[in-house]
């Protein structure tokens, strides 16, 4: 019989200004919205997300893959691959990737059906949107691989 995993799993929705990011609960049954975080420098990002990491106990990061509608990945897929190769540099942990593909959309309706005003929306959308994805993650049933990340330094002129 396998043994339950646990551990939690911070979801990110990759932008390049912008991040939003949720968080699972330990049994990785549940994605919760946790924040929305403006990027601001190489330095800062890393003491921030290697906080996220120790305050909330992750074990596994995974990070939304934003594809093309024909599921070809464009330039910002391949942005977000870095980044997700950078973040498990600086992190120490696992860093899958997970098709995100319409979770703004589904986000942006959600909050439209709720009757949130634009400005408020703007504000949480990358948040919700992290929350879907990381909950469709989970829904899968997570994965336990390694990552599949592409190294930083595979990534020239892009950065992290």
């Amino acid at each position: 019989m396998e043994a339950a995993v646990r551990g939690r799993v911070l979801g990110l929705d990759f932008g390049l200004r912008r991040v939003g990011a949720a968080i699972s609960d330990p049994g990785r049954t549940i994605a919760s919205p946790l924040e929305v975080y403006e990027r601001t420098s190489e330095t800062a990002d890393r003491r921030h997300y290697r906080r996220l990491v120790e305050e909330h106990e992750v074990e596994r990061i995974v990070v939304g893959l934003p594809v093309h509608t024909s599921g070809r990945e464009g330039d910002l897929a391949s942005r977000a691959r870095a980044w997700g190769g950078w973040l498990a540099t600086v992190t120490g942990r696992p860093v899958d990737f997970h098709d995100e593909r319409y979770t703004s959309v589904e986000a942006e309706d959600l909050m439209i059906r709720s009757g949130l005003k634009r400005r408020r929306r703007k504000s949480i959308r990358d948040m919700l949107a992290a929350q879907i994805m990381l909950q469709d993650y989970l829904d899968r049933g997570c994965s336990t691989g390694t990552s599949a990340a592409m190294p930083l330094a595979d990534s020239e002129g892009i950065q992290p």
